[in-house]
This record gives C-alpha cells, sequence and structure tokens, in this order.
C-alpha cells in the first residue's frame, strides 16, 4: 500500500490549505483582541487562617484548652498539609495549608469542610471564647480602587454616595466583587446616671431589658378583608439617638424618658480602624477586583465609564478619583511585550530573507503569522489570557517555531538542485524530513513537560509556558508539512 504524502496532498488541493490558511488567520487575530488581559497569572493559594480570642486568658491556657483542640479537629481535614500556629496572650491564631495536589476546582469545598470542623469544635470550647474568624479569602486581587471625598460631608455621608455607586460597579461586566474600603462604624452610647438610677431603683441591666423589649420586632396580626390581607406591624426600633431618649421607662406607677436618667451621643467607633485617605484627605474606598478570564482593559473603560456617570450625579462638593489604576498597568505591560512580540517576529523574517533570498524568504515569513494565529486560538479554546508568561512564552518560541519551515524549505532547494522538478522535490522534502522534524518537535516540547504538568502554586502560575511554547511547535510542523510545500 501506498503511503500517503501530505506534501503532495496539500499541494493538489491548495484551495483547500488556502481555505484553513484564511480561516486560521482570521480566527487568530479575533481570538487575540477577544483573550482576556491581565498582568499575572491567575493563581490558587491554599492557605487558610482561622483565629479565636478569649479575653483575660494566658498564653499557656489558649494554648491547652483553645490552640490544641482545634488543631487536633482540623487534623481531619482531607487534602491537609500542615498547621502553624502561633499563640499569644489573649489570642489564637492558627495557619491551615492544603497540599499542593488538592486541585483548585476542590479548594472551596475543602474550607467548606474546615468551617463545618471548626464549627462542630467550637461547642466544646470554653465559655468567654469569641470567634471563630475564619478567612480563606486570599485571592481578591482589587485593580481599580476608587476614592469618595468630600470636605463638608461626613463618613455616614460619603459612605451612603459610594454604596450606591459600589451597586453600580456590580453590574459591570468582568467585575467579581466590589468592597468599600475605610468605612467607619457609628455606635451609640448610652451614659447612664447611677445617682438617678439609685433614685428609682433601678440598676443597669433593668435599664438595658427595657430597650431589648423595645427594640425588638414582633409580629402584630393581619387584617383580613375580602380582597386581601394587610399585615400590622408595631416600629419598635430604636435606630436613633432621638428615638432612645424618648424610650419611655416605667416604675410603679412613674413614667419618664430615658433621656431623663442616661446621655446618649452617637459616634464613630474609637480608636477608628482601617481609615482610607485619599491626597492626605479623609475618604471611602471603592475596591473592583476582576473575575478569572476577564480583560481588564475593557472592564477599565466600562469601570471609567460608570464613574463619570456617577460624579455628575454626587452632589457638588464631592469627588470621585482614582486611586489604583491596574488597566493601566496592564496596557503598559501587553503594549511592552506585544512591541518585543512584533520585534521578534520582524527579525525572524528579516533573518530568513538574508540567509535564504527573496523567495523562501517570503515561504518562510508568510508561515510566521500562520503558526502565530494558530497559537492564539488555540489559546482561546484553552482559556490562557495574555499576561507576563504567555507573552513570554510566544517570545520565546518565536525562535523555535520557523525551525521545521526552514528544514522544508532548504530540502527542496537541494532536491531542485539535484534536477528534481517542483512537486518531486515537495514529496522527497516530506519524505525525508517529516518523521524527523516531529520528533525534534516533541522532543523540544517534552523539555516543558515538567512545568505544564507539576502542582501547586507555582506550577498554576507557570504552567502557559508549556502550553503556548508547545503548541506553537506542533502548528509549526503542520505548517510545515501542509503550508510550506504549497508556498514553496
Amino acid at each position: 500500500m501506498k503511503q500517503i504524502n501530505l506534501a503532495e496532498w496539500a499541494i493538489k488541493h491548495k484551495q483547500i490549505v488556502y481555505f484553513f490558511i484564511f480561516f486560521i488567520l482570521l480566527g487568530g487575530i479575533m481570538s487575540y483582541f477577544s483573550l482576556g488581559r491581565s498582568e499575572d497569572p491567575a493563581f490558587t493559594i491554599r492557605e487558610a487562617v482561622v483565629t479565636a480570642a478569649w479575653p483575660g486568658a494566658s498564653a499557656e491556657q489558649i494554648t491547652e484548652q483553645v490552640t490544641d483542640p482545634l488543631e487536633k479537629t482540623l487534623q481531619d481535614l482531607k487534602g491537609l498539609d500542615y498547621l502553624r500556629s502561633f499563640t499569644h496572650d489573649g489570642k489564637t491564631v492558627i495557619y491551615v495549608d492544603l497540599k499542593d495536589d488538592v486541585p483548585k476546582e476542590d479548594i472551596q469545598t475543602r474550607w467548606h469542610e474546615m468551617r463545618n470542623l471548626v464549627e462542630d469544635e467550637w461547642g466544646s470550647l470554653p465559655a468567654g471564647v469569641v470567634g471563630p474568624f475564619i478567612d480563606d479569602r486570599f485571592d481578591d486581587v482589587y485593580g481599580s480602587i476608587y476614592a469618595v471625598t468630600g470636605d463638608d460631608f461626613s463618613y455616614e455621608e460619603k459612605r451612603k454616595y459610594a454604596e450606591k455607586i459600589r451597586r453600580r460597579l456590580t453590574s459591570v461586566e468582568d467585575v467579581q466583587k466590589v468592597e468599600l474600603l475605610g468605612v467607619q462604624e457609628q455606635n451609640i452610647y448610652i451614659e447612664m446616671d447611677q445617682n438617678k438610677l439609685a433614685t428609682f431603683g433601678l440598676s443597669p441591666t433593668d435599664v438595658f431589658t427595657m430597650i431589648s423589649q423595645q427594640s425588638a420586632m414582633m409580629p402584630s396580626g393581619m387584617i383580613h378583608t375580602s380582597t386581601r390581607n394587610v399585615a400590622i406591624r408595631v416600629d419598635g426600633l430604636l435606630g436613633s439617638v432621638e428615638s432612645l431618649e424618648n424610650l419611655p421607662i416605667h416604675v410603679g406607677e412613674r413614667s419618664f424618658h430615658l433621656g431623663d436618667i442616661a446621655k446618649i451621643t452617637q459616634s464613630y467607633t474609637t480608636p477608628e480602624t482601617s481609615l482610607f485617605y485619599f491626597d492626605g484627605k479623609p475618604a471611602i474606598g471603592i475596591a473592583v477586583s476582576m473575575r478569572d478570564g476577564g480583560n481588564n482593559l475593557t472592564l477599565g473603560e466600562h469601570l471609567n465609564a460608570e464613574i463619570e456617570k456617577a460624579q455628575k450625579e454626587v452632589p457638588a462638593g464631592m469627588t470621585i478619583s482614582l486611586v489604583a489604576d491596574q488597566p493601566k498597568v496592564v496596557n503598559n505591560s501587553i503594549h511592552d511585550f506585544t512591541e518585543s512580540l512584533l520585534e521578534a517576529i520582524i527579525i525572524v523574517m528579516a533573518a530568513s530573507f538574508l540567509s535564504h533570498g527573496f523567495w523562501s524568504g517570503i515561504c518562510l515569513a508568510l508561515c510566521v503569522p500562520v503558526v502565530v494565529c494558530g497559537s492564539f486560538i488555540f489559546m482561546k479554546w484553552q482559556g490562557i489570557d495574555l499576561h507576563l508568561v504567555s507573552l513570554g512564552s510566544l517570545i520565546v518560541s518565536l525562535g523555535l517555531l520557523v525551525d521545521d519551515a526552514i528544514i522544508v524549505i532548504e530540502m527542496m532547494q537541494v532536491k531542485l538542485e539535484e534536477g528534481m522538478d517542483r512537486m518531486a522535490a515537495a514529496e522527497a522534502a516530506y519524505k525525508g524530513c517529516a518523521k524527523p522534524m516531529l520528533a525534534g518537535t516533541l522532543i523540544t516540547a517534552a523539555g516543558f513537560i515538567p512545568v505544564g504538568l507539576a502542582q501547586g502554586q507555582t506550577a498554576e502560575y507557570t504552567s502557559s509556558f508549556f502550553w503556548v511554547i508547545g503548541s506553537p511547535l506542533l502548528i509549526s510542523w503542520l505548517a510545515s508539512i501542509f503550508v510550506s510545500p504549497g508556498l514553496g
């Protein structure tokens, strides 16, 4: 049985080959503009923190009665690598690290199991232990941060407008999470006059009980009509200083207001925590993170458009300013690497023209866009974004992706010089070079297999290095078999 010669088939079916070349070029260009863009690849952090507090307890007491029981329970967590704990007077911090071979798809399931284990153990801990506080979200990166400032506005007024802006930004495409920074909580303080309490025979506990009963939300019944049912609600919530001051207190036959026996004030929590300043002025920050696979450049444009609309709606004197602009950083980074990629393509093409002559150089130069566009299609299919690692991998692979085409073109030139016609020269180039080129291509790509198939955070960061180098090499071999003979 005669062995199929792919070069001969490609030359006899040029229309099909040219169709696929056009499809690859068009698809590659479309894929390039639709690829996600970020500065660094996404990776999963396999660490969580469990904290607890026991005010007044010594480090030894917390270690024996809080830290050790929690660690013993957490040792049953599936996929656990190791635990680290730091115990101080009144506080313990436990770091939970998972193994690198835990798939990133299972990370959230592991954290959910961890929460269940901690909650199950919590009931057996001593009374007075505060917590648990579990933090497993270290992978949120806030690339765009805005500041809401206004000298004539209080923290609460700025927070209200910032909250409206936050809700608007959550609907923007590619936004994963929007969080407010620098928000100061307000508390209502009730300072009771001990002399007046003694006069009425009251204790602070009695007053606290009356306040709790008054602020409780209880069902008040229902009015049934022929057309609908109307729920009855009694407004008993105490949400302001005035409502607390006018709260009636009944002692026997005497009645008075809470404001008669206590000083009631509302102020921000002291000491202040998580302050946010912009240009030396107190502000409320709006931090935005992008979802995995999103386009940072497009996200920045959409965010700026929404902020411009919001700026027109806020009162005069309040300003929304840009603090951190990750899309701009990503744009500059992608631009620099894209320039390096284009320069590398030009250098490869120039070297092809200088070393192989005009017509051979054209054949080699036309193979480069086909391979690069095919690589962009592969990246789009595999969900690999444009970032430092993937673009760097493309630059590294450029010097290798023309090797197969050079071998085919040179072999055809040699056979032509030996007196063969063009078809015979193309057939001979395929017979003599196809298998050795495939073996060399696979061996070169195999050198990066440890990077692509490794496990852990570092491997997730660098995994695209293998795929983005391996795919152009294989595509370059296909191009040297189907494209180069036809062009030659």
